[in-house]
């Protein structure tokens, strides 16, 4: 299941209490991508944050592997889970029974 995964810094909480720990939170991203979890990482356009996309089984396992990430043990980030599915609309497009 892919589940996309939105950051917000937690009310309160500065670039400044933040920054000691990016490079502890880019490993564990660094490890993530590397054994499949996260597939696809940006930041954000319209604020400062990141978007995961993850493949999980589930939203449980999403949660449990985001709770690991430095920056949400600390506190300093809460996250927002969207899980994804096929994009069933062109079902009714392209299958006869639709129609």
């Amino acid at each position: 299941m892919k589940i996309l995964a939105l950051d917000h810094v937690r009310p309160g909480v500065t670039m400044d209490d933040i920054a000691p720990h990016l490079k502890d939170e880019a490993r564990h991203a660094w490890q993530n991508y590397g054994n499949g979890l996260f597939r696809e990482l940006y930041f954000r356009g319209d604020r400062p944050g990141a978007v995961v996309i993850m493949e999980c089984t589930d939203l449980d396992e999403a949660h449990a592997i985001m709770k690991k990430l430095p920056l949400v043990r600390k506190g300093l980030i809460e996250l927002t889970f969207i899980p994804l599915g096929p994009f069933v609309p062109f079902a009714s497009l392209f299958e006869p029974s639709h129609n």
